[in-house]
């Protein structure tokens, strides 16, 4: 959207098969949650999203294709992230180890440790990460 009544952008990874795969889990009502990183939001200087905040959900491509609403955010010790959250990932985990090894190979990826300036970076435990749960609240038709 542009205009100054413009949504700030929902990103989900990095453009491409995972980006993609994601945005449908999205679009399919599957995907309710995301979990990032605290880090990220201190490196990028950004606030942590509110509950009613709505954003433009990006593919791939850079397109909108729909608008998305906050409901709910945690900020935890990666440690605590449960089955529920699991689950609402929607990308088929049926695990908490399952879920916490997909997440660590993509924030151990080397696009992930660029964006943090930090080409040694590792999470455990006790790094807290930012949980957005979060609704559909319109589709953008294509074309």
């Amino acid at each position: 959207m542009t205009g100054p009544h413009a949504l700030k952008p929902f990103l989900l990874a990095f453009p491409g098969p995972l980006r993609d795969r994601l945005v449908a889990a999205v679009l399919s009502g599957e995907k309710v949650a995301t979990t990032g990183l605290l880090v990220e939001y201190e490196v990028e200087a950004e606030d942590l999203p509110e509950p009613g905040e709505r954003s433009a959900l990006i593919d791939s491509d850079g397109r909108e294709v729909a608008v998305v609403e906050v409901t709910e955010v945690e900020v935890l010790p990666l440690g605590e992230a449960d089955l529920g959250l699991a689950l609402d990932e929607g990308e088929g985990f049926l695990s908490v180890p399952e879920w916490r090894a997909a997440h660590e190979r993509f924030w151990h990826s080397e696009e992930m440790r660029e964006g943090l300036g930090d080409p040694g970076f590792v999470v455990d435990d006790s790094t807290m990460v930012v949980v957005e749960r979060f609704r559909v609240v319109e589709l953008f038709q294509e074309g």
